[in-house]
């Protein structure tokens, strides 16, 4: 219990740096990496509040002729792909989230998968917003998978891992890509 008390503070913390010293940048350097560059299906997510920005990743995902596969909470807390063309009118308002509208793929094989996080520690455990929901998806899927982070949040210090959380392969600042 104590770790989990320990994420909960440190979310806390990093929500709150986050918030303090947010900019609107770009990833979209990450589409010239070897993972992304010749990949067909994507699983990626629409940001929120000062989470780092993936409008523009996703229109250029999609303009690259790559098929874009974005999550649906599940009751259960658990997560569903669902094909989205870029169009707004496909997504609805779900509490602070957009999710896409449409049924969900469940033979897809995503090849990529673009995860957010709050941090990411030098042998890839990522920090998430507490709901194990990425986790769960993540732990289903042979993908590469890479977390979007604002600079400041690729650390040295090991963050609290618990059995359930899963790795990232690599992170990405609006500089560079770091993998694991």
């Amino acid at each position: 219990m104590a770790g989990n008390e320990n994420k909960s503070q440190l979310r806390k913390q990093y929500r709150k740096e986050r918030q303090d010293r947010f900019m609107k940048e770009s990833w979209l350097h990450i589409l010239t990496a070897k993972e992304v560059k010749d990949v067909q299906n994507v699983g990626t997510y629409i940001s929120y509040e000062f989470e780092p920005e993936t409008s523009d990743l996703n229109q250029k995902l999609l303009a690259s002729g790559k098929r874009l596969f974005l999550p649906r909470m599940l009751k259960n807390n658990d997560l569903e792909w669902v094909s989205w063309d870029g169009e707004q009118e496909n997504l609805k308002k779900s509490e602070k989230t957009l999710e896409p509208i449409g049924n969900a793929e469940t033979d897809i094989k995503l090849e990529v998968i673009i995860v957010p996080a709050l941090h990411v520690d030098r042998e890839g455990n990522r920090l998430g917003q507490g709901g194990g929901s990425y986790d769960r998806a993540l732990a289903r899927s042979t993908a590469w998978k890479i977390a979007l982070l604002h600079r400041g949040e690729l650390t040295s210090q090991s963050l609290p891992v618990e059995a359930h959380d899963q790795k990232v392969n690599a992170a990405a600042t609006p500089e560079i890509i770091v993998r694991f």
